[in-house]
């Protein structure tokens, strides 16, 4: 096995209380934590703190969006972390959703591959500790120069979904993170981003044998995420836009309960691991068997400890 990530901070666990687990996440197996940021904890402090409990693992923003902070900031804030963990930062960048960009921080979603694609150019000369002003098609920068640049290398890499995207983190990022796919999906979304660049991807992982809890909770997950305009197109290149038709037109009308009941069952499955501990590492390592270089866990709430259920998932086990 080559890399393992895990998503931190687990749901319901306060951020302090993962000191004991990161500080064990090596000796597990893991080589990596990942951060997410919605509506919970920002995508950098997590970070900060797990660069201190652990000497080893390597970090990563899964995703800091590029509308929510202005391209300076998001390069201090990767400046920063790059230094407190030793250079063993990645920063994951995206352009989120209409919803986190627009409705919770009132910035405008407009030319989101555009966007992505400037600011991955600004934060590379940046990054470099260049002096930088630039005039970009979806923002300007003018004078903007780190007061300490890092001391190595910071991969960014790109979230992408789809040919475009993933084309342009080939071409001028590190890598690209992806999510909600299946372990059949990744040789196409390989394909497109080509051989030689890191593929990440978050994984959601419910493990408990209770089929029909963890079915579901990811009907409800599929709901709110494959309904976003970019995911319903991502899933209609992968083939599924048939059986989610009829999720996706309840859901527009309202008739939420209704949506949720019309999620096929092998959809769930396909996009959601769920079983036994055991049956779940064996489903995770299928992704990278599959082209994944990096599987990131993404831990879905089962009612057992969360910071339990991560030890169990790790590769170091069984």
């Amino acid at each position: 096995m080559g890399r393992w990530g895990v998503t931190l901070p687990l749901t319901g666990v306060p951020i302090p209380d993962h000191r004991a687990l990161v500080a064990e996440l090596t000796a597990l197996g893991y080589t990596d934590v990942w951060s997410a940021e919605t509506s919970g904890s920002d995508a950098f402090t997590p970070l900060a703190l797990a660069a201190q409990w652990s000497p080893e693992v390597r970090l990563g923003t899964a995703i800091a969006p590029v509308y929510t902070r202005g391209p300076a900031l998001l390069a201090m804030s990767a400046a920063t972390l790059a230094e407190v963990s030793g250079g063993r930062f990645v920063l994951g960048i995206g352009s989120s959703s209409p919803a986190i960009v627009t409705r919770w921080n009132g910035a405008e979603f407009a030319e989101p591959y555009a966007r992505t694609r400037d600011t991955l150019r600004f934060l590379r000369a940046a990054l470099a500790g260049e002096k930088v002003t630039r005039e970009y098609p979806t923002f300007s920068v003018s004078g903007f120069r780190l007061e300490k640049a890092p001391e190595h290398h910071v991969p960014i890499v790109l979230a992408a979904l789809r040919p475009g995207m993933l084309r342009l983190a080939a071409r001028e990022a590190d890598g690209a993170i992806t999510n909600w796919l299946a372990a059949e999906d990744v040789p196409r979304v390989r394909e497109a981003l080509g051989p030689d660049k890191e593929l990440a991807a978050r994984i959601f992982v419910c493990p408990t044998e209770d089929a029909d809890a963890a079915r579901a909770l990811g009907r409800a997950l599929i709901c709110a995420y494959l309904t976003v305009p970019a995911y319903a197109a991502f899933h209609d290149w992968l083939g599924r836009g048939e059986a989610l038709t009829p999720m996706r037109e309840a859901w527009a009308a309202g008739r939420r309960t209704e949506a949720n009941a019309l999620v096929p069952d092998e959809v769930v499955d396909a996009l959601v691991v769920h079983g036994s501990p055991e049956r779940c590492r064996s489903e995770i390592a299928q992704y990278a068997a599959n082209g994944v270089d990096t599987p990131i866990i993404g831990l879905l709430p089962t009612g057992e400890d969360q910071l339990d259920l991560a030890r169990r998932l790790a590769p170091g086990v069984g």
